[in-house]
């Protein structure tokens, strides 16, 4: 196979085992009553708790009304509260409760059993090899010039 076929191969492999593993995953937070981006969010919030809105919906790469709809749902859910800022009225930081603290560790579980389960047959070596490849291509999309975007007239 020549460069060309193999550089195709390895997107598409690439593509594929993404959504495979976000259909999986989707699955796995499903049964515990959470779907995909709530648990992303809590996942987000167990790292760094306290973010602000804005901050959040950056690091999960969504808009801030779908950020505005999630965070609804885990504040129902009571995972989360919004608490005011002192010295700005809009600014909330984002804090979870106990419960989404419980949930948070519940999902952070679950990733792990799914590590655990695709990548058990995988060598250490081969897994070096790959986490090196896909540091590479990050870096190379990093580094390719963004497009301006159009505004209309």
């Amino acid at each position: 196979m020549g460069t060309k076929e193999l550089r195709t191969e390895m997107v598409d492999a690439l593509s594929k085992v993404s959504r495979k593993l976000r259909t999986l995953f989707d699955g796995r937070v499903r049964e515990q009553g959470l779907t995909l981006a709530r648990a992303r969010t809590l996942l987000a919030l167990s790292r760094q708790e306290g973010l602000f809105q804005r901050e959040l919906a950056e690091m999960l790469e969504i808009e801030n009304a779908t950020m505005v709809r999630l965070l609804d749902g885990l504040e129902k859910q009571n995972f989360i509260e919004r608490r005011a800022v002192q010295g700005d009225r809009r600014a909330k930081q984002i804090v979870m409760t106990e419960e989404g603290r419980q949930q948070a560790e519940l999902v952070l579980k679950l990733a792990e059993d799914v590590r655990q389960d695709l990548l058990d047959s995988v060598s250490d070596e081969d897994l070096a090899a790959t986490v090196r490849v896909l540091h590479a291509m990050g870096r190379s999309i990093d580094n390719t010039e963004k497009p301006p975007v159009s505004r209309p007239h």
